[in-house]
């Protein structure tokens, strides 16, 4: 843990403290959410989704809060549970959280156990809650999106397309172990290759609104 702190703090400084300010602005809002709605969990790939703007025109019968915070880990997940899942005591839970495990080089058996005492705790502690774990999002590794060789190197080191597809593989069955239901929706964000549309990415990692509203469409099935 203290290997993965040093690596994240190096890499965005005085992100630490930025996390804890969005989980604090989560706990304040917390206190007047509705209990038994729905929550999006996870990292930078959910914060920056929409949903609360977007799901105006699902006419939706339950509430989405997103609680994604950036460069979040499984471990961060089960140092703030209360505050991201429990507090709100939701009815269905969306969670793709490992992408950052993947990426800051975590070890997998770190990140699954972390992964697997995650849904292990929801279980616990909300067994009637529908939980539904994500596939990982695909990225795009070959187009140019501005950033310096030394900024696409550090961000795809370690994240590619093969790597996602099998850790999607390896949670697809711990969300089995548990009971929980295991969606892929990534129908749409492709190209003919297998990477992330190049107009869908400002980065090649993180979607612009239109990536997510291809999403939505695919999640509203479980919605």
């Amino acid at each position: 843990m203290l290997e993965e702190t040093e690596r994240l703090t190096n890499l965005y400084p005085g992100i630490s403290e930025l996390q804890d300010q969005i989980r604090k602005t989560y706990s304040e809002q917390n206190k007047t959410a509705k209990k038994g709605q729905i929550v999006f969990v996870g990292s930078s790939l959910m914060e920056i989704f929409p949903i609360e703007e977007l799901q105006k025109g699902l006419a939706l019968d339950k509430l989405i809060y997103n609680r994604g915070v950036r460069a979040t880990t499984t471990q961060d997940v089960l140092d703030h549970m209360d505050t991201l899942i429990f507090d709100l005591q939701p009815s269905k839970i969306f969670i793709n959280i490992g992408s950052n495990d993947i990426g800051f080089c975590v070890p997998e058996q770190v990140f699954l156990g972390n992964y697997d005492e995650i849904l292990r705790r929801i279980k616990e502690k909300l067994p009637d809650t529908a939980v539904y774990v994500m596939a990982y999002y695909p990225v795009n590794t070959v187009d140019d999106f501005g950033e310096s060789k030394e900024g696409h190197d550090s961000l795809f080191q370690t994240r590619n397309n093969d790597i996602f597809k099998s850790a999607s593989q390896k949670v697809q069955k711990l969300a089995e172990k548990y009971g929980c239901q295991f969606i892929n929706v990534n129908r749409g964000l492709t190209d003919k290759a297998g990477n992330l549309r190049k107009e869908l990415t400002f980065d090649g990692a993180h979607m612009f609104p239109a990536g997510y509203r291809i999403v939505l469409e695919n999640l509203k099935e479980y919605l």
